[in-house]
């Protein structure tokens, strides 16, 4: 079990750099951060935007992958997406995963003035907005037009460093976006059930459960193999279960190891937002399943 860390946008980077610094060298598989205008979890905070961040990131780290967890069509398009997305990836040396969702209501939603999507209109947006960047990140030029996205003539020479493209990892909960995990996604990413308001460890798995299944299920109708998608379990300590001890991180990992999950992502504990937490915590499940 591979494990990663979410490192919120909140703070100066003279405070956030060291942070990153750490976790690259502690051994992270990935480290991440959200990808908002305004996040419902701390809509009053201070906030940063996500590329520019990792982009930071990158110069002071040589290890760990970065990505965003996760970037949606709330507010952007996928011509541009895709030039900051093949911009990130070469100034990382290929260590860019694009974490990637369709979004929700809310703050980030509304922040542009229009109005809210209806749920069907969101998923319709996403699926049309995964399937032209993925044509994008793999093509030097492409015209395309869609029903709410479009390209003419967009170049994106000189592509992405990893080939064909970025992965990416897909958040999704229900099978109708499951399945866009199986047609475009490199690793599927989760948290269980969707929706506000706390849930035990057990709602969590239970819910995992299910939608391992149904991936299985739709991986079986678009005929591609479960087994090459990585699994990828966040966990949102404001929502769901804590983690107070490596014990408990280690019966974590073993039950959901059994679901052919191969990373569980935690968050910083010391850094301005909802996360605080013990730090000593986050050193020891490091220091045994982090990288050598």
């Amino acid at each position: 079990m591979n494990v990663g860390l979410v490192i919120l946008p909140t703070d100066r980077w003279s405070d956030a750099a060291p942070r990153w610094r750490w976790a690259d060298q502690a051994g992270f598989a990935t480290v991440w951060t959200y990808d908002h205008i305004v996040w419902g979890g701390f809509a009053d905070g201070p906030w940063h935007a996500a590329y520019p961040l990792l982009t930071a990131a990158a110069g002071v780290t040589t290890r760990a992958r970065l990505g965003t967890l996760v970037t949606s069509p709330n507010f952007r398009h996928p011509v541009p997406l895709a030039r900051e997305v093949i911009t990130l990836d070469d100034v990382s040396a290929g260590r860019f995963e694009l974490g990637i969702g369709a979004g929700s209501g809310g703050p980030d939603a509304a922040v542009l003035g229009r109005p809210s999507w209806t749920t069907a209109e969101r998923l319709e947006r996403f699926g049309e907005f995964l399937s032209l960047l993925d044509t994008l990140l793999t093509q030097p030029v492409t015209t395309s037009e869609g029903r709410y996205y479009s390209a003419t003539s967009a170049s994106m020479r000189p592509g992405c460093v990893q080939q064909p493209r970025v992965p990416f990892a897909i958040a999704a909960a229900a099978p109708r976006t499951l399945e866009l995990v199986a047609r475009f996604g490199q690793r599927w990413v989760t948290l269980g059930p969707t929706g506000a308001g706390p849930r035990t460890a057990a709602e969590v798995y239970e819910a995992v459960r299910r939608q391992s299944d149904q991936l299985l299920e739709v991986c079986g109708h678009v005929g591609r193999d479960a087994e090459s998608i990585g699994r990828v379990l966040l966990l949102s300590t404001t929502t769901g279960p804590d983690i107070p001890s490596l014990g408990a991180f280690d019966e974590l990992a073993g039950r959901y190891g059994e679901l052919d999950f191969d990373e569980i992502v935690v968050h910083h504990p010391d850094q301005t937002g909802p996360y605080r937490g013990d730090m000593a915590v986050l050193e020891e499940i490091v220091a045994r399943y982090g990288a050598a």
